[in-house]
């Protein structure tokens, strides 16, 4: 059975990108996966304050929530990530998420010394999103923090859905077709393990 974890980063627990991520852990679970849910904002951690206490071992030195969610997320063999656009990047929870995570990046490339671009992924990734305008670049940096975030956890970026137009509590429900994408995404990603 494929272990995934679904991360929420909205802070709003019945918005568009919270549906989005249901749907897509429905998918995820109708396929046999075990799916462990992680709602960011229930969670007490502190913003990456660049300490560097993580140089010695590769791991935080902030005692808080952060650590039993970063453990939750290494002991999955796959990764939902959802997160609204806030700004043309992703949410305040969401990016102290990837922030606190600078140190399994201090882990990977300083002390363990693994080459750029060298690596075979451990895992997969599905990155789930959801923004109220039209425009063209709208996912562009989202979609390379992503990337590069999947990256410091040994995920591959595998796939995305990308929404938008959708802004307002419920709007995603006008998108049937959003949600049977997401719904298919975690259905495949799920088979992919």
């Amino acid at each position: 059975m494929a272990k995934i974890v679904a991360i929420y980063g909205s802070p709003r627990r019945k918005g568009n990108t919270a549906t989005l991520l249901r749907h897509a852990v429905r998918g995820a679970v109708e396929a046999g996966a075990d799916v462990d849910e992680i709602v960011l904002r229930d969670f007490k951690m502190s913003p990456c304050l660049e300490i560097y206490g993580c140089k010695k071992t590769g791991k935080c030195v902030i005692q808080d929530d952060f650590h039993p969610v970063c453990d939750r997320i290494l002991a999955a063999k796959g990764i939902i990530l959802a997160s609204p656009i806030f700004f043309y990047t992703v949410s305040a929870h969401t990016k102290i998420l990837m922030d606190r995570c600078q140190s399994l990046w201090v882990k990977k490339y300083w002390i363990d010394q693994v080459p750029f671009g060298k690596q075979a992924f451990a895992r997969k990734g599905l990155f789930l999103s959801v923004g109220a305008t039209q425009g063209r670049k709208l996912f562009d940096g989202p979609l390379l923090t992503v990337k590069y975030f999947f990256d410091t956890l040994d995920t591959e970026l595998w796939q995305s859905v990308c929404c938008r137009g959708i802004d307002f509590e419920g709007d995603i429900e006008k998108f049937p077709e959003c949600l049977l994408e997401a719904y298919n995404a975690g259905k495949a990603l799920a088979e992919a393990l």
